[in-house]
């Protein structure tokens, strides 16, 4: 089902991008070996709970968040959301979460990072499926905030 939210997302905001199926997890070092891409290209969406928020947070793939430039930036401490939670909130699992086509509104942000790159590659809904886009275009097409959170 979430592939499909993906790809209706897609369909009707940005019907160029086109998702690819994977021959196998899009882990960051699987896709960045795969896709001659440094593994700061995989795009990897998690998600967090900051104080009473739940939200999303886009960030390279070997970044690491920084407890106090997201205290600063986002309000609080954070904490992964469990699996079950993050799958309901997003719909889609974890390994596949991305900002596309989620079941639940969610503020959305990305890490500033992600600029130094002209092109990254999130999962697509799917923990076997991705894509590539410019990451200002994928923060723009889930109007996302830019925040500078990881080290």
């Amino acid at each position: 089902m979430s592939l499909e939210t993906v790809r209706a997302f897609l369909a009707e905001k940005a019907p160029d991008v086109t998702i690819v199926e994977l021959g196998r997890s899009s882990s960051t070092m699987t896709l960045s070996a795969d896709w001659a891409i440094a593994p700061a290209q995989i795009a990897k969406t998690l998600s967090l709970k900051v104080g009473d928020r739940r939200l999303l947070l886009v960030a390279c793939g070997d970044s690491r968040l920084s407890n106090q430039k997201v205290k600063a930036e986002l309000g609080g401490k954070f904490r992964m959301l469990p699996a079950e939670e993050a799958t309901a909130l997003t719909g889609h699992p974890v390994g596949g979460v991305c900002p596309f086509g989620l079941a639940s509104p969610v503020p959305i942000y990305f890490d500033v990072r992600l600029k130094a790159y002209d092109e990254v590659v999130p999962a697509a809904g799917s923990t076997h499926h991705a894509l590539r886009i410019d990451p200002v275009r994928m923060a723009d097409l889930v109007a996302a905030e830019w925040v500078d959170v990881c080290d």
